[in-house]
Protein backbone atom coordinates (compact mmCIF):
# COMPACT_ATOMS: atom_id res chain seq x y z
CA UNK A 1 0.00 0.00 0.00
CA UNK A 2 1.25 3.43 -0.90
CA UNK A 3 -0.13 6.46 0.48
CA UNK A 4 0.79 9.79 -0.87
CA UNK A 5 0.96 12.89 1.99
CA UNK A 6 0.15 15.82 -0.08
CA UNK A 7 0.89 18.81 2.75
CA UNK A 8 3.01 18.30 5.72
CA UNK A 9 5.37 20.76 7.62
CA UNK A 10 7.32 17.75 8.62
CA UNK A 11 10.56 20.61 8.52
CA UNK A 12 9.04 22.68 11.62
CA UNK A 13 10.59 22.79 14.64
CA UNK A 14 7.95 20.59 16.04
CA UNK A 15 10.00 17.80 14.69
CA UNK A 16 13.58 18.97 15.47
CA UNK A 17 14.27 16.04 18.33
CA UNK A 18 12.58 13.34 16.85
CA UNK A 19 12.60 13.87 12.50
CA UNK A 20 14.52 10.51 11.78
CA UNK A 21 12.01 8.15 14.09
CA UNK A 22 8.94 9.99 12.13
CA UNK A 23 9.96 9.46 9.12
CA UNK A 24 10.73 6.25 9.28
CA UNK A 25 6.91 5.58 10.86
CA UNK A 26 5.67 7.36 8.11
CA UNK A 27 7.54 4.22 5.79
CA UNK A 28 6.35 1.73 7.93
CA UNK A 29 2.47 2.83 7.96
CA UNK A 30 2.52 3.14 3.90
CA UNK A 31 3.00 6.69 3.77
CA UNK A 32 5.89 6.64 0.93
CA UNK A 33 5.97 10.47 -0.27
CA UNK A 34 5.23 13.42 1.49
CA UNK A 35 5.25 17.15 0.17
CA UNK A 36 6.51 20.19 2.09
CA UNK A 37 5.09 23.45 1.65
CA UNK A 38 6.76 26.63 2.14
CA UNK A 39 5.79 29.61 4.77
CA UNK A 40 7.60 32.44 3.90
CA UNK A 41 11.60 33.19 3.33
CA UNK A 42 12.77 31.78 6.76
CA UNK A 43 11.25 28.62 6.11
CA UNK A 44 12.95 27.96 2.78
CA UNK A 45 16.65 26.46 4.50
CA UNK A 46 14.12 24.15 6.25
CA UNK A 47 12.23 22.95 2.80
CA UNK A 48 15.78 22.65 1.28
CA UNK A 49 17.27 20.69 4.25
CA UNK A 50 14.43 18.17 4.38
CA UNK A 51 14.30 17.62 0.96
CA UNK A 52 17.91 16.78 1.25
CA UNK A 53 18.26 14.68 4.07
CA UNK A 54 14.96 12.66 2.41
CA UNK A 55 15.49 12.89 -1.15
CA UNK A 56 13.11 9.30 -1.96
CA UNK A 57 10.70 10.29 0.60
CA UNK A 58 9.54 13.79 -0.17
CA UNK A 59 8.96 16.53 -2.35
CA UNK A 60 9.11 20.44 -1.79
CA UNK A 61 6.81 23.41 -3.34
CA UNK A 62 7.68 27.02 -2.93
CA UNK A 63 5.17 29.79 -2.13
CA UNK A 64 4.28 32.13 0.57
CA UNK A 65 1.80 31.64 2.61
CA UNK A 66 -1.40 34.62 3.54
CA UNK A 67 -0.70 34.64 7.24
CA UNK A 68 3.06 35.67 6.21
CA UNK A 69 1.86 38.48 3.88
CA UNK A 70 2.45 41.87 5.35
CA UNK A 71 3.94 45.21 4.08
CA UNK A 72 6.82 43.38 2.85
CA UNK A 73 5.16 40.66 1.09
CA UNK A 74 6.72 42.03 -2.92
CA UNK A 75 9.99 41.31 -1.33
CA UNK A 76 9.25 38.10 -0.09
CA UNK A 77 8.32 37.20 -3.37
CA UNK A 78 11.05 37.91 -4.89
CA UNK A 79 13.12 35.62 -2.73
CA UNK A 80 10.70 32.78 -3.09
CA UNK A 81 10.34 33.44 -6.77
CA UNK A 82 14.22 33.15 -6.76
CA UNK A 83 14.30 30.17 -5.11
CA UNK A 84 10.83 28.59 -7.55
CA UNK A 85 13.37 29.10 -10.59
CA UNK A 86 15.55 26.77 -9.74
CA UNK A 87 13.73 24.08 -10.55
CA UNK A 88 13.62 21.91 -7.67
CA UNK A 89 9.84 22.16 -6.66
CA UNK A 90 6.56 20.49 -7.93
CA UNK A 91 3.97 22.79 -6.90
CA UNK A 92 4.03 26.55 -6.08
CA UNK A 93 2.40 26.96 -2.42
CA UNK A 94 0.86 27.36 -0.06
CA UNK A 95 -0.76 30.63 -0.99
CA UNK A 96 -3.83 31.35 -0.72
CA UNK A 97 -6.37 34.18 1.25
CA UNK A 98 -6.97 33.66 5.21
CA UNK A 99 -9.00 35.88 7.03
CA UNK A 100 -9.56 34.09 10.05
CA UNK A 101 -6.82 36.26 12.34
CA UNK A 102 -6.87 39.27 10.59
CA UNK A 103 -8.22 41.34 7.42
CA UNK A 104 -5.71 44.16 7.45
CA UNK A 105 -3.40 42.83 4.68
CA UNK A 106 -6.38 41.58 2.41
CA UNK A 107 -5.64 43.61 -0.84
CA UNK A 108 -1.83 42.55 -0.28
CA UNK A 109 -3.03 38.58 0.23
CA UNK A 110 -5.02 38.79 -2.93
CA UNK A 111 -2.19 40.51 -4.99
CA UNK A 112 0.29 37.93 -3.70
CA UNK A 113 -2.19 35.07 -4.37
CA UNK A 114 -2.70 36.11 -7.85
CA UNK A 115 1.10 36.51 -8.46
CA UNK A 116 1.74 32.86 -7.67
CA UNK A 117 -0.97 31.75 -9.40
CA UNK A 118 0.46 33.58 -12.22
CA UNK A 119 3.90 31.98 -11.39
CA UNK A 120 1.82 28.47 -11.20
CA UNK A 121 0.73 28.88 -14.94
CA UNK A 122 3.80 30.06 -16.74
CA UNK A 123 6.03 27.27 -14.76
CA UNK A 124 3.11 24.88 -15.31
CA UNK A 125 3.06 23.58 -11.64
CA UNK A 126 -0.08 23.19 -9.52
CA UNK A 127 -0.99 25.51 -7.09
CA UNK A 128 -2.01 24.77 -3.21
CA UNK A 129 -4.57 26.75 -2.16
CA UNK A 130 -4.93 27.72 1.34
CA UNK A 131 -8.42 28.73 2.19
CA UNK A 132 -9.54 29.87 5.76
CA UNK A 133 -12.85 32.02 5.79
CA UNK A 134 -12.34 32.89 2.52
CA UNK A 135 -13.74 30.87 -0.41
CA UNK A 136 -15.71 33.19 -1.72
CA UNK A 137 -12.79 35.70 -1.90
CA UNK A 138 -10.79 32.79 -3.21
CA UNK A 139 -13.22 32.21 -5.64
CA UNK A 140 -13.78 35.68 -7.14
CA UNK A 141 -9.65 35.42 -7.37
CA UNK A 142 -9.79 32.22 -9.62
CA UNK A 143 -13.24 33.07 -11.93
CA UNK A 144 -10.75 36.17 -13.35
CA UNK A 145 -7.08 34.23 -13.11
CA UNK A 146 -8.09 30.26 -14.37
CA UNK A 147 -7.58 28.76 -17.50
CA UNK A 148 -6.57 25.35 -18.70
CA UNK A 149 -2.84 26.01 -18.01
CA UNK A 150 -3.72 26.12 -14.09
CA UNK A 151 -4.09 23.16 -11.92
CA UNK A 152 -3.98 22.27 -7.86
CA UNK A 153 -5.60 21.71 -4.97
CA UNK A 154 -7.39 23.14 -2.00
CA UNK A 155 -5.61 22.10 0.85
CA UNK A 156 -7.24 21.35 3.99
CA UNK A 157 -10.79 21.36 2.30
CA UNK A 158 -13.37 22.20 5.21
CA UNK A 159 -16.25 23.83 3.03
CA UNK A 160 -19.99 22.62 2.59
CA UNK A 161 -21.14 21.15 -0.69
CA UNK A 162 -21.68 24.47 -2.49
CA UNK A 163 -18.04 25.21 -2.05
CA UNK A 164 -17.03 21.46 -3.03
CA UNK A 165 -19.37 21.74 -6.35
CA UNK A 166 -17.74 25.52 -7.07
CA UNK A 167 -13.90 24.35 -6.23
CA UNK A 168 -14.41 21.39 -8.61
CA UNK A 169 -15.97 23.20 -11.25
CA UNK A 170 -12.27 23.99 -12.49
CA UNK A 171 -10.69 21.10 -14.12
CA UNK A 172 -7.65 19.78 -12.66
CA UNK A 173 -8.34 20.55 -9.56
CA UNK A 174 -8.42 18.43 -6.19
CA UNK A 175 -9.63 18.87 -2.93
CA UNK A 176 -7.10 17.71 0.01
CA UNK A 177 -8.23 15.56 2.66
CA UNK A 178 -6.50 16.01 6.48
CA UNK A 179 -7.44 14.93 10.42
CA UNK A 180 -11.03 17.24 10.27
CA UNK A 181 -12.71 14.33 7.74
CA UNK A 182 -11.79 12.25 11.20
CA UNK A 183 -13.55 14.82 13.58
CA UNK A 184 -17.11 13.72 15.21
CA UNK A 185 -19.26 16.04 14.04
CA UNK A 186 -17.63 17.73 11.36
CA UNK A 187 -20.04 17.14 8.64
CA UNK A 188 -17.18 16.72 6.04
CA UNK A 189 -18.12 12.96 5.67
CA UNK A 190 -21.53 13.83 4.34
CA UNK A 191 -20.12 16.56 1.86
CA UNK A 192 -16.97 14.15 0.89
CA UNK A 193 -19.88 11.17 0.23
CA UNK A 194 -20.80 13.14 -2.66
CA UNK A 195 -17.51 13.95 -4.42
CA UNK A 196 -15.80 11.61 -7.16
CA UNK A 197 -12.99 9.81 -5.54
CA UNK A 198 -10.72 10.59 -8.73
CA UNK A 199 -10.90 14.50 -7.48
CA UNK A 200 -9.54 14.24 -3.58
CA UNK A 201 -6.39 13.59 -2.07
CA UNK A 202 -5.21 13.01 1.59
CA UNK A 203 -2.85 14.92 3.61
CA UNK A 204 -2.00 15.58 7.62
CA UNK A 205 -0.90 19.29 7.42
CA UNK A 206 1.12 18.18 10.14
CA UNK A 207 1.92 19.25 12.94
CA UNK A 208 -1.60 20.57 12.82
CA UNK A 209 -4.89 19.25 12.87
CA UNK A 210 -4.43 16.01 13.97
CA UNK A 211 -7.15 13.40 12.93
CA UNK A 212 -8.37 11.46 15.66
CA UNK A 213 -7.84 9.75 18.35
CA UNK A 214 -4.77 12.20 18.22
CA UNK A 215 -6.70 15.39 18.32
CA UNK A 216 -5.40 17.88 19.78
CA UNK A 217 -1.56 16.37 19.71
CA UNK A 218 1.13 16.64 17.25
CA UNK A 219 -0.12 15.82 13.91
CA UNK A 220 2.47 13.90 11.69
CA UNK A 221 3.03 12.41 8.00
CA UNK A 222 2.58 8.73 9.39
CA UNK A 223 -1.03 9.55 10.33
CA UNK A 224 -2.24 9.68 6.49
CA UNK A 225 -3.31 6.21 6.98
CA UNK A 226 -5.96 7.76 9.48
CA UNK A 227 -7.48 9.66 6.66
CA UNK A 228 -6.72 6.84 4.36
CA UNK A 229 -8.62 4.78 6.61
CA UNK A 230 -12.06 7.35 7.35
CA UNK A 231 -12.28 7.92 3.35
CA UNK A 232 -12.66 4.09 2.98
CA UNK A 233 -14.94 3.84 5.57
CA UNK A 234 -17.00 6.95 3.60
CA UNK A 235 -16.66 5.30 0.48
CA UNK A 236 -17.39 1.32 1.76
CA UNK A 237 -13.85 0.26 -0.44
CA UNK A 238 -11.08 -1.25 0.99
CA UNK A 239 -8.08 1.07 2.48
CA UNK A 240 -5.89 -0.57 -0.04
CA UNK A 241 -8.09 0.77 -2.85
CA UNK A 242 -8.54 4.37 -1.54
CA UNK A 243 -4.70 4.51 -1.08
CA UNK A 244 -4.33 3.51 -4.80
CA UNK A 245 -6.70 5.75 -6.07
CA UNK A 246 -5.69 8.87 -4.05
CA UNK A 247 -1.90 8.55 -4.87
CA UNK A 248 -2.68 8.35 -8.12
CA UNK A 249 -4.57 11.48 -8.03
CA UNK A 250 -1.66 12.96 -6.07
CA UNK A 251 0.61 11.99 -8.70
CA UNK A 252 -1.42 13.25 -11.46
CA UNK A 253 -1.70 16.87 -9.65
CA UNK A 254 2.15 17.07 -8.93
CA UNK A 255 2.99 15.54 -12.52
CA UNK A 256 4.59 12.98 -11.15
CA UNK A 257 6.28 9.80 -13.27
CA UNK A 258 7.37 6.92 -11.78
CA UNK A 259 7.06 8.03 -8.46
Amino acid sequence: MKIFDTHSHMYAKEFDSDLDECMAQALEDGVYLTALPNIDVESIERVQNLMRAYPDQTIGMMGLHPCSVKEDYKQQLATIKTELDTGRYHAVGETGIDLYWDKTYFDHQVDSFKTQIRWAKEKSLPIVIHARDSFQEIFDVLDTEYDNDLSGVFHCFTGNEAEAEKALSYDNFYLGLGGVLTFKNSGLDKVISRVDQRRLVLETDAPYLSPHPFRGKRNQTAYTKLVAQKLAEIFEVSVEELAEITTANAKKLFKLNGI
